[in-house]
């Protein structure tokens, strides 16, 4: 019994520094993500190069579950959240709609994230040049 409980506690412990370190790293943000089920997941969502990688939050797992490809996002706008899903996603946020290879996909984050990433899809490399667009 006492085994079991240690195994708990270091279990707690460990996804506490994981997310700690991936908050302190640059480039990471809170969001949550609908699934495809259309549940919301919690997530840690990062930049990396050439594309949006999404953590679980409550996981010890270093590997994304959710990885879009940089130059096939294409930000369809934002809103505010409806009525059932306020209590789904972190206070603040605002859903942000999207597209990524013919598929739709929502993601919860503030405002200034929401910012930071249009952004990073609008600095991306100019068509022609690293050809990566094609609006």
């Amino acid at each position: 019994m006492l085994a079991a409980l240690l195994l708990v506690v270091m279990f707690l412990g460990a996804m506490g520094v994981r997310r700690i370190q991936l908050r302190r790293t640059l480039g990471t943000f809170d969001a949550s993500i609908c699934t495809s089920s259309g549940k919301w997941m919690m997530a840690i969502a990062r930049y990396a190069p050439g594309e949006l990688e999404f953590l679980k939050l409550f996981s010890v797992s270093p590997i994304p579950v959710h990885r879009f490809q940089r130059s096939s996002i294409q930000l369809k706008g934002w809103r505010r959240p409806e009525e059932e899903e306020k209590h789904l996603v972190q206070p603040g946020s605002v859903i942000v709609m999207m597209s990524y290879e013919g598929r739709d996909v929502l993601i919860a984050m503030d405002y200034q994230t929401y910012n930071g990433l249009s952004a990073w899809l609008e600095a991306g490399p100019v068509a022609g040049v690293g050809t990566w667009r094609q609006d």
